[in-house]
């Protein structure tokens, strides 16, 4: 196993040893930089909300005005035209008969609904499409970090030297439950993996701090920062589910979803400056049996799921009020893909493309965006709905209108330039929300300027006294330079990156001295 395989693997420590309501957390860090010293002041909260399999966005968000040749290619799945719920200023749309509180909500303005997101060149397996929409990246582009993770590197440099600390105390971004996601990967260190053996977790929290100089012993130590520092998570995260309360008395206890939602509002209430959250409700993978006929078509598995989805999301938005933390958070729901427009012989759908995509807060700008998919007269089995919006366009959306990230930086995440959408109100440029100034810690090994640069960059550095290899790796880790691979004297120092041979884009640099690892995004442009 060479440095960087162990390091992605070391990340399974990051599990932090903390069970609330039943639900074991996971805690996120980041480990790119981007700027030294520049720190978005925000106390926003982006909450993911994960179906996982595949959505059928046809029984979800029905498009009435095209009910005619929908019920020719899925007569045997498809919702009865008048149980369909109308939806405020539009006769042409409605929701599956289930969503009655996410029909409220889109009548009070807190919630949106995008219509045929995707991505070109749809991939239709679930493993494949689901890295797609937690990378960011195009479907013929392999990427090995999420795009939560480019945005959280962007904000904290030096993870995870010195943290947590009096300044950040809190993990960056929290999962709820056992399906670890990698929207929060990093370049260089997996933050997101479970340890499956709670005991060698804690034989690793031993005070010894000595351990030979090799290449294991380094590695050791490695894990040994990383287990010292999910402990002081679990400890932080504790404290703030004991602070934090729930109000709402909407949720459904026997729910999964709901349960996790309730967490999310009690460690919010509780304090945590966390900025994102991900929770998942699986079964959306409806092959066989999405309907009850016996009952009608409105009823059975796929009917029930978005039944907790709708009241999950209304009881999470009712507590949010209740708490007076609805200013500050925003959710969104997201599935690998949506179904073939016409259904199979097992009373199913199979996987498909695009689908609808819902957004929910205070500050959503409610309604609909975009226009329904059109449906042919005569529609062939493999057929999908087309893309409408690219869900990289909402990324985008949420980091400069939501984590009100400057354009450039934006583009520096998402790796390339993708329009935002008007789908929120402006919080960034107002004094009506209370911003955190959350600040970096520990000590910067490696930083660039200019950045972004044309043909080269100068890159200082610092050395303990020790052995550095700085390399230059692609979006895809894969190392393709290196600029320093020799023992250097304590102090700081100087290289030049030369680019004119790289195509314009976005690159690390990646710095590895002893049990020191940091790596910073840089950017080519023309």
């Amino acid at each position: 196993m060479n440095r960087k395989e162990f390091l992605q693997t070391a990340g399974q420590l990051s599990l932090i040893p903390v069970v609330i309501g039943g639900q074991p957390i996971r805690a996120f860090g980041k480990t790119l930089s981007n700027t030294a010293n520049t720190f978005t002041e925000t106390d926003h909260v982006l909450v993911l909300i994960e179906l996982n399999g595949g959505n059928d966005g046809l029984n979800t968000v029905i498009p009435l005005d095209q009910y005619s040749n929908l019920f020719k290619a899925r007569e045997n799945v498809l919702i009865d035209e008048n149980k369909v719920l109308n939806l405020e200023g539009t006769e042409k749309t409605g929701l599956h008969p289930s969503m009655t509180k996410l029909q409220e909500m889109h009548k009070n303005g807190e919630l949106q609904i995008l219509q045929g997101v995707g991505y070109p060149n749809q991939n239709r397996s679930h493993f494949r499409s689901k890295d797609i929409w937690v990378t960011g990246s195009d479907s013929d582009e392999n990427l090995n970090s999420g795009w939560i993770g480019r945005y959280l590197a962007n904000e904290w440099p030096n993870y995870p030297e010195g943290f947590p600390n009096d300044n950040m105390k809190d993990p960056l971004a929290i999962q709820i439950g056992s399906v670890v996601s990698p929207v929060c990967q990093g370049i260089s260190v997996n933050m997101g993996l479970a340890v499956s053996n709670p005991d060698y977790f804690y034989e690793l929290l031993t005070d010894d701090d000595s351990t030979p100089n090799t290449r294991s012993g380094r590695e050791l130590k490695f894990i040994r920062t990383v287990a010292h520092q999910s402990n002081e998570y679990a400890k932080v995260v504790n404290e703030a589910s004991e602070k934090g309360s729930n109000k709402s008395e909407l949720y459904d206890e026997t729910e999964s979803l709901a349960k996790q939602l309730k967490i999310v509002a009690r460690l919010i209430s509780g304090g945590l400056r966390t900025r994102v959250y991900t929770v998942t409700l699986g079964g959306f993978d409806t092959h066989a049996n999405q309907i009850d006929a016996s009952t009608g078509n409105e009823e059975g598995a796929h009917a029930n799921l978005l039944n907790r989805v709708s009241e999950a999301i209304y009881a999470f938005q009712d507590d949010l009020k209740l708490l007076g933390l609805e200013d500050r958070v925003l959710g969104m729901t997201y599935s690998e893909f949506g179904r073939r427009i016409k259904s199979n012989a097992s009373s199913g759908t199979d996987h498909g493309s695009a689908a609808p995509l819902f957004m929910f807060g205070k500050n959503v700008k409610g309604g609909i965006l975009g226009e329904n998919p059109q449906i042919a007269d005569e529609v062939e089995t493999g057929d999908g709905v087309e893309m409408e919006i690219d869900f990289r366009n909402i990324y985008s959306s949420v980091l400069k209108n939501w984590f009100c990230l400057p354009s450039s930086e934006v583009d520096s995440v998402m790796l390339q330039n993708f329009d935002s959408l008007d789908i929120l109100e402006d919080t960034c440029q107002t004094g009506s929300v209370a911003r955190a100034l959350q600040k970096k810690s520990g000590d910067t090994w490696i930083y660039n300027y200019p950045n972004p640069f044309v043909e080269s960059t100068t890159v200082k550095y610092a050395s303990n006294g020790r052995h550095v290899r700085i390399s230059v790796l692609d979006t895809q880790a894969r190392e393709i330079s290196v600029l320093v691979d020799e023992d250097k004297s304590e102090g700081e120092h100087t290289t030049i990156l030369n680019a004119s041979s790289m195509t314009p884009g976005v690159y690390y640099l990646q710095y590895q001295s002893e049990d020191v690892m940091q790596s910073r995004s840089v950017v080519k442009i023309r």
